[in-house]
């Protein structure tokens, strides 16, 4: 990779790269990709931005070097936020979530939570960050932010307080907990189609990504428009004409039929997407064991396959038999085969919907 050459001839690379720009950078769990391409669209005209989701210090110093852009919207993994942060002294930082990611390979949720916080207590960045999620809220402190309910709340990985371990009490959509720490009052709330902004205005939104989580994304960059000195309609108008994200929500050819591809890497993820299935939506569902899948499979019984019960859906991906195990538990009707063609085949008529983990992703749309 180019950005790893550069990096061992520069070390400071970032440093000198991201010098005199105007940086945005965007980290969480899930939607970093999609986010950053709003965020990159709403600012308009010449931004930098790592467009193939490379997001560790390679890929976004190759970014960089790639564009002479005055300003930058980079998506950065979880774990490389105080190295990247540090080096690229950005404007803004949008902290999206964090939950459980691959358990074999990534930190536990509250370690992630303290690197972001001690990064944090030494930088003097603008966040703009997710009052739902209490472990963003307890990384955050008491520092001055942007606060976005961007409605939805994944509440698995926030049954305790991360500040003092004590059991969250959730009322309706809002926790708070005896310690003090609470959910803070939203500057950017989404409501159905609507994000409700500052000073009691509202916009309405019209995207071409489909889903509820698509609407809270959106509410980060239009936050981030707006920091930035970018208008509402521009912005809303600029995200709106965004309708594939690196392959997210793009179509693949599998057998003679057309199938649209979508991602998710973990429960919260796969929570989010589920509700995007129309009821005649034929679901393949594909889980890999690539290093960026993960081996253990345990996360997948914490996923809500039970919204799939009682229908027919296509198991695939090294984890095939994982995948038909957990939908049969569920209520759905798995059907198994190691080849997609072949699988999409055997599936009934209807809109083909495959949904995969990275390494999947990857493989079927050809790429890995």
């Amino acid at each position: 990779m180019t950005g790893h050459l550069i990096q061992s001839i520069a070390p400071d690379a970032l440093a000198q790269l991201s010098a005199g720009r105007s940086t945005v950078l965007v980290s969480g769990t899930n939607g970093k990709s999609t986010t950053t391409a709003m965020i990159a669209a709403a600012l308009g005209g010449a931004v930098a931005t790592n467009t193939t989701g490379a997001n560790m210090s390679g890929g976004v110093i190759e970014a960089y070097s790639r564009s002479s852009a005055r300003v930058a919207a980079m998506e950065v993994d979880e774990l490389y936020v105080p190295a990247i942060g540090s080096a690229t002294k950005p404007e803004i930082f949008v902290a999206l979530n964090l939950s459980r990611d691959q358990m074999d390979r990534m930190h536990e949720v509250g370690a992630v939570a303290r690197r972001w916080s001690g990064y944090l207590d030494g930088s003097e960045v603008h966040v703009i960050a997710n009052a739902t999620d209490p472990n963003i809220v307890a990384a955050v402190g008491t520092r001055s932010a942007t606060w976005v309910d961007p409605g939805w709340v994944w509440r698995q990985d926030s049954v305790v307080c991360p500040r003092c371990t004590a059991v969250l009490t959730w009322e309706a959509a809002t926790w708070s907990c005896t310690c003090g720490l609470r959910q803070p009052v939203a500057d950017y709330t989404v409501d159905g189609d609507v994000v409700h902004l500052p000073a009691g205005a509202s916009v309405r939104l019209d995207l071409s990504l489909p889903g509820a989580v698509n609407r809270g994304n959106a509410a980060f960059a239009i936050a981030v428009a707006e920091r930035m000195g970018v208008g509402v309609d521009d912005a809303v108008r600029r995200i709106s004409t965004i309708d594939e994200v690196e392959g997210r929500y793009g179509s693949i050819q599998v057998g003679e039929r057309s199938a649209r591809t979508l991602l998710a890497k973990n429960p919260a993820g796969w929570a989010s997407l589920l509700p995007m299935l129309g009821d005649d939506d034929v679901l393949i569902v594909s889980i890999n064991a690539d290093e960026v899948d993960g081996l253990d499979t345990s996360w997948l019984w914490d996923v809500p396959f039970e919204e799939l019960a009682g229908r027919t859906v296509g198991a695939h991906g090294v984890h095939r038999a994982d995948v038909a195990y957990r939908l049969e538990v569920a209520g759905a009707r798995p059907v198994v085969d190691a080849d997609v063609h072949q699988l999409a085949r055997r599936m009934k008529e209807g809109p083909l919907v495959i949904a995969a983990t990275y390494g999947s992703f990857e493989a079927l749309r050809g790429r890995r």
